[in-house]
């Protein structure tokens, strides 16, 4: 009898200690890791991007953004080709939102690098997310 006591106890404390578990994950939930997806694709949705262009081509792509951040999120998103901006634009998600666009260019001529450039506002100063195309125009 006295062990079935001991026993008895002992699972009645495993009880009360996964109880106690449960309410304390049931109150305090982690939150969910906060982010902003930031990419770019091929004219056809996919990962095929333009690389060997034709001077004068107009290339295609669709840049999108998707705010996981838990909240409302205002962004800025900037492309440039050097020095020149080809895109400027101001927009603001809700929390699970996202804004995809078409994104029409035509590049000079010579091996180039196309800045995309997304920041978190009103934070204009740091660079939040960065990506870049690099094309040969002949």
């Amino acid at each position: 009898m006295n062990l079935d006591r001991i026993i008895s106890t002992i699972i009645l404390i495993i009880i009360i200690i996964g109880a106690i578990g449960v309410v304390y994950i049931v109150l305090y939930p982690t939150q969910a890791e906060k982010f902003t997806e930031f990419y770019i694709l091929g004219a056809d949705g996919k990962a095929d991007y333009p690389s060997n262009l034709t001077a004068g081509e107009v290339s295609t792509l669709i840049i999108g953004v998707v705010n996981r951040e838990q909240n409302t999120t205002s962004y800025k998103l900037l492309i440039k080709n050097g020095g020149n901006v080809l895109k400027s634009e101001n927009f603001k998600l809700n929390n699970g939102q996202k804004h995809e666009e078409i994104f029409k260019f035509t590049a000079g001529v010579g091996r180039q690098k196309i800045d995309f450039l997304l920041y978190k506002l009103p934070d204009t100063k740091n660079v939040y997310r960065h990506l870049f195309l690099l094309i040969n125009v002949k």
